[in-house]
């Protein structure tokens, strides 16, 4: 037995230390390197120089533009730039100014003042309601400065237009000396007119605000279209269309267009003119426009005074607050030119 187990064994010896053919050898390969990225080094990012701070008498300015005007963005300051000065440390503009910002000046608001010019003076300064200017109706060249453009004046009160609301966050406000309105023997509202003067003077004053602002068309108001429920100002004796024509401020329809809608409304508008769905059409494209309505389906009070506010302003040959084929035509035509972004 012991013989026998030990040929055996050594049979296994000789095998295993004989040359083997055709025996593959488990030979580990090498894997080539793997290559690196090349690590790139980042330049600097080349800005362009930012135009320069100016410094008049110890007070800082800056009058350049450098946002994107696309956007409505501007960084420019059309006063002096107002800074902290904590104590102990101090602020300084190297990296001034972010491109990232706008103006607060997105509405122009006009109103009447029902006044006359000493007595609007004293109201528009001493009581608990402003505007930032005030145009007299004395003929001369003033325009009276009442509230910093930066500050936030009380004119608009409870107030909106489109998504916007309490715009006396948002707007720069001028009065116009003006006595408004008084009734006549039948109940009708009577107008008083404006004066050549003073339509040139509030001309050239709201060219320069839009202008600096950049505020559009559709952010021109007056007191009327942004509370239709409490206002009538600046009314239908003020000159919206001459602004537009002759100064290009604010908004106003295209006759063509007006015409289209018109002649379509013609042939359905009496039919349709006491259905809910329609007087809610109706109040979905006054709303749509921008005037802050909510659609009832009933001719209610806001919605006849939210129509007085849109023919004061675009229809002020007749202003009787009910809505015919012609202030139809004349809201469509509207709603097409300046729709809602």
């Amino acid at each position: 037995m012991r013989k026998t187990l030990y040929i055996i064994g050594l049979s296994t010896f000789v095998f295993s230390c004989t040359p083997q053919k055709n025996v593959k050898k488990n030979v580990s390969k090498t894997k080539p390197p793997v290559s690196q990225p090349k690590q790139v080094v980042k330049q600097p990012s080349q800005e362009k120089p930012k135009p320069q701070i100016t410094n008049e008498r110890g007070i800082e300015f800056f009058t350049t533009n450098i946002a994107d005007v696309t956007k409505n963005d501007n960084t420019a300051s059309y006063g002096s730039i107002v800074s902290a000065k904590p104590r102990g440390y101090k602020v300084v503009k190297t990296y001034f100014p972010a491109i990232a910002q706008n103006f607060r000046q997105k509405y122009l608001i006009l109103h009447y003042t029902a006044l006359l010019d000493d007595k609007s003076v004293t109201v528009l300064t001493q009581q608990s309601v402003s505007s930032h200017y005030l145009v007299n109706n004395l003929g001369d060249n003033d325009i009276y400065q009442l509230v910093d453009e930066n500050k936030r004046a009380y004119h608009a009160g409870i107030s909106s237009w489109r998504n916007d609301k309490n715009l006396n966050d948002t707007s720069i406000g001028i009065e116009i000396v003006n006595t408004g309105y008084s009734t006549d023997a039948t109940g009708k509202r009577v107008f008083a007119p404006f004066s050549d003067d003073q339509v040139r003077k509030v001309a050239a004053l709201a060219k320069d605000i839009v202008t600096r602002y950049q505020i559009p068309p559709t952010n021109v108001l007056g007191h009327a279209d942004i509370a239709p429920t409490r206002k009538q100002d600046p009314g239908p004796m003020f000159p919206w269309k001459k602004l537009y024509d002759e100064y290009q401020i604010g908004m106003w329809y295209d006759e063509a267009t007006k015409q289209n809608f018109y002649n379509i409304a013609l042939t359905d508008f009496s039919t349709r003119y006491n259905e809910p769905s329609f007087i809610y059409l109706v109040q979905t494209e006054l709303q749509k426009f921008g005037y802050g309505i909510q659609p009832s389906g009933t001719w209610d009070d806001a919605t006849k005074k939210t129509i007085e506010a849109l023919q004061y302003h675009f229809r002020p040959q007749n202003f009787d607050g009910i809505m015919d084929a012609e202030t139809w035509a004349i809201l469509q035509s509207l709603n097409q030119k300046y729709p809602a972004k």
